[in-house]
């Protein structure tokens, strides 16, 4: 997967958004790519934040108009956090809705607020990985606050090479 220039920035502009940096803007490095996975090092008041995306392969239905999607595993490791999942879904989610994430099967379902999700119980985080690291295929599925119902179908090809770069990045 191939992310450009103006996608990664759009995406900075979205982390930096949501919270990840509080003093402008931060140095996002690409570690590298992994067949469908991305892996960045994001450096910020001299602290890490290392994460790896992916975008879906597949995305339902066809004929609904939607923004930057991007399903996101991050390290913080000054902050003690591994295995962050989080969801940037490209529209606001129906206020109170659930998400489910599908990995062969195994089920885990995820709150949402505006356009992202997060898994609703943390403990779930490193089971999740472990089966993303074993899976080919995830699928996310979310409705919209015009009741949309969305199914994104994201390959897991390259997600334990991408898991272990950010890991390595980011050790403490």
């Amino acid at each position: 997967m191939r992310i450009t220039f103006s996608q990664l920035l759009s995406l900075g502009t979205l982390l930096l958004g949501l919270g990840w940096s509080q003093s402008g803007l931060a140095q996002i490095e690409q570690i590298g790519v992994y067949r469908d996975w991305d892996a960045y090092l994001l450096q910020e008041d001299g602290g890490r934040v290392c994460y790896m995306l992916s975008v879906p392969k597949d995305m339902e239905p066809k004929n609904v108009r939607r923004g930057e999607v991007y399903f996101l595993v991050t390290h913080r490791p000054d902050d003690d956090i591994r295995d962050e999942i989080s969801i940037i879904t490209g529209y606001t989610y129906e206020p109170g809705s659930t998400v489910t994430a599908r990995i062969g099967n195994r089920g885990y379902e995820l709150f949402t607020k505006d356009d992202g999700a997060w898994l609703r119980n943390t403990a779930d985080e490193a089971r999740m990985v472990r089966a993303m690291r074993g899976g080919t295929e995830m699928v996310i599925t979310g409705t919209s606050n015009r009741g949309t119902r969305t199914v994104d179908t994201y390959s897991l090809y390259g997600f334990t090479a991408a898991h272990n770069a950010i890991s390595n990045a980011c050790r403490r």
